[in-house]
């Protein structure tokens, strides 16, 4: 059942989210694909339960919603003829910023404005592609989040493949800004059973979220690797949150290498999410694409058994809903940042 919130801005059908919570979420920009996907044919992607598909005409990206407004096939089941997407059923066809250029049944007759896709501004970043289903009129630019050193010489661009996890976004960044799981989740890839204490770190306001500076001798090196040790390093993961989903972290290695990690939480649903996780790193360039992506995608794999078991399924806003330690000083601020959007309970129907 579709519920109207406002006159241009219905609710998805059968959106899992609360209504006002769709409403503020749907301000904000997601990735919902990679750019390499989109390429020769549509893609179907789904955001904050919405259908969308997204295709290229003469290179630029256009994404819509995922629906023939003549008689409801989705777009995603077309062709691409290098002219646009060409519905499945009657083949009408759809080009730059979603207007029908050819209704093959009558092609020489003029195309009634309401067989024009109702489209989304879409922007691509760090390989993925970004848009956002109530862009704000007022604003400069999309609001995508930076992400350290991917433009910097030196540094290798990486795009993993992405990932879904069956659970909500907000906690799945949630453990991604964790430090106390490491040597309990990740013992098969960096973590050490040994060193589990987490020294003390302060989280601190910046703007649309907060960063957070932590330092430890918890190394980041895969299990295994030659020069795992390195006694007596101190190690800094410099965390930027940007609200509501996405984080980046900056692990600052021995001497000048650094890799940056951004954990992109698109919002399939309440129910689920996917992950994308851009890398961009100046060290260990030589290795073959797929070792990286097989690492990262264990990594991440390891988080989701996490998340997907974790109950209540949403994140709790409430502070008093949950224990906490002092460990969890990211966690508080991420909860508190959420709150402060006017973000509810998030619980899940």
């Amino acid at each position: 059942m579709i519920r109207p919130v406002d006159p241009t801005h219905d609710l998805p059908l059968n959106c899992t989210f609360d209504a006002d919570d769709w409403m503020k979420l749907a301000r904000h920009w997601y990735p919902i694909a990679l750019s390499r996907e989109v390429v020769d044919g549509p893609v179907a992607a789904k955001l904050l339960d919405a259908l969308l598909v997204a295709y290229r005409v003469e290179g630029q990206v256009v994404v819509a919603n995922d629906l023939c407004p003549h008689r409801g096939t989705p777009l995603s089941m077309g062709k691409h003829d290098g002219k646009g997407i060409a519905c499945a059923y009657h083949g009408l066809r759809f080009g730059a910023d979603g207007r029908c250029n050819l209704i093959p049944a009558q092609p020489h007759d003029a195309i009634p404005p309401k067989l024009h896709l109702r489209t989304y501004p879409a922007q691509e970043a760090y390989g993925l592609i970004w848009t956002c289903l109530r862009p704000d009129s007022d604003a400069v630019g999309p609001d995508i989040p930076m992400m350290p050193h991917w433009d910097d010489p030196g540094f290798q661009q990486i795009t993993c493949p992405s990932l879904d996890i069956f659970g909500f976004a907000g906690r799945q960044i949630e453990g991604f800004l964790d430090v106390a799981h490491f040597g309990f989740v990740h013992v098969d890839t960096f973590g050490d059973p040994t060193n589990t204490v987490v020294p003390p770190y302060l989280p601190k306001p910046i703007e649309k979220g907060f960063e957070v500076e932590y330092r430890s001798s918890v190394g980041n090196y895969p299990i295994g690797k030659e020069g795992r040790g390195q006694a007596g390093f101190e190690w800094l993961r410099h965390f930027r949150v940007h609200l509501p989903f996405t984080a980046t972290l900056v692990i600052h290695f021995p001497g000048e290498s650094r890799m940056t990690i951004m954990n992109a939480a698109s919002p399939v649903s309440a129910k689920v999410t996917r992950l994308f996780a851009p890398i961009a790193r100046n060290f260990d360039t030589d290795l073959p694409m797929q070792d990286v992506y097989d690492f990262n995608d264990k990594i991440f794999r390891e988080d989701k058994r996490i998340v997907e078991a974790q109950k209540p399924e949403c994140l709790p806003l409430d502070p008093r809903m949950e224990a906490h330690i002092m460990a969890d000083r990211s966690s508080i601020a991420y909860r508190r940042g959420l709150r402060d959007m006017g973000l509810s309970r998030f619980f899940v129907a």
